[in-house]
């Protein structure tokens, strides 16, 4: 991807790489025993939202957590466990870079991801619907007059 060993160079490409480049700088290390699990071959795979994440650097290092959000245009993720508050007392949620972070659950819902990844995909929790009475329709006879 990158044709330069010049560091300029190479965060210039960072930099000004289209959104379809990003995604390949979104990658984190998966856990050995997850990686042994799901027969993953890859050392490194994708971020997704839902994915359980530990933090290993920084000041929350050892705590995990999901993923709440990716956004490739910044280039961080999003852990549910990561939070401040504001002066007013308001939590808000931390980014962190994913190269902070390793995968020790992976989200397998969407059947495209479990695909390009060769683990058996996982269904989706089916929420119990309420059931709404429909309202009845009277069913009225059709007569035709000749």
């Amino acid at each position: 991807m990158i044709q330069s060993s010049k560091p300029r160079v190479q965060r210039r490409f960072r930099f000004t790489a289209p959104m379809h480049l990003r995604q390949h700088f979104m990658n984190a290390h998966v856990d050995k025993t997850l990686r042994a699990k799901t027969g993953i071959k890859k050392r490194a795979i994708r971020v997704a939202t839902g994915d359980t994440v530990k933090i290993m650097s920084g000041s929350k290092k050892g705590t995990s957590g999901k993923v709440t959000s990716v956004d490739l245009r910044r280039g961080r993720i999003k852990v549910s466990t990561l939070m401040k508050k504001n002066a007013k007392g308001k939590e808000f949620s931390v980014s962190i870079s994913p190269s902070n972070v390793y995968i020790t659950d992976l989200n397998l819902e969407d059947k495209v991801r479990a695909a390009r990844l060769k683990v058996a995909p996982t269904p989706k929790k089916a929420e119990p619907k309420a059931e709404v009475a429909a309202p009845k329709v009277e069913a009225k006879a059709a007569t035709t007059t000749k």
